[in-house]
């Protein structure tokens, strides 16, 4: 009985594990998707702050790849950003809220993906 017990404990931790490992790669596929959609016009598709619409914006759209930009900030930073838009952070008014469109998931989701770009 112990045995079946122990064996039913790993099997049920390895489905964590593995819910948990899934859970993070759609989480990463829907974060990479939204940034292309909703954040790659300004930043860039490499983050780089060079996308199509960067050159028409008064101010140059944050660097994501730049290890300066990252300097100091921590999640919550990025994160209230992305919510709530860039003068909630003292940034540019150009920097729209996302966060009718983002989930509280979904935006921590968004800050883990933009540090893909740090190099």
């Amino acid at each position: 009985m112990s045995f079946q017990i122990a064996s039913f404990k790993s099997v049920l931790g390895l489905g964590l594990v593995l819910a948990t490992a899934l859970g993070s790669t759609t989480a990463s596929a829907d974060a990479a998707a939204s940034y292309a959609a909703m954040c790659s016009s300004c930043h860039g598709a490499a983050g780089a702050g060079d996308g199509v619409a960067a050159t028409a914006l008064p101010v140059k759209p944050a660097n994501f790849a730049d290890a300066a930009f990252w300097a100091g900030k921590t999640d919550a930073d990025v994160k209230k950003a992305i919510k709530d838009g860039g003068p909630a952070v003292g940034k540019s008014p150009m920097m729209a809220p996302f966060g009718a469109a983002l989930d509280d998931a979904a935006l921590d989701a968004m800050v883990v993906y933009l540090k893909t770009f740090k190099k």
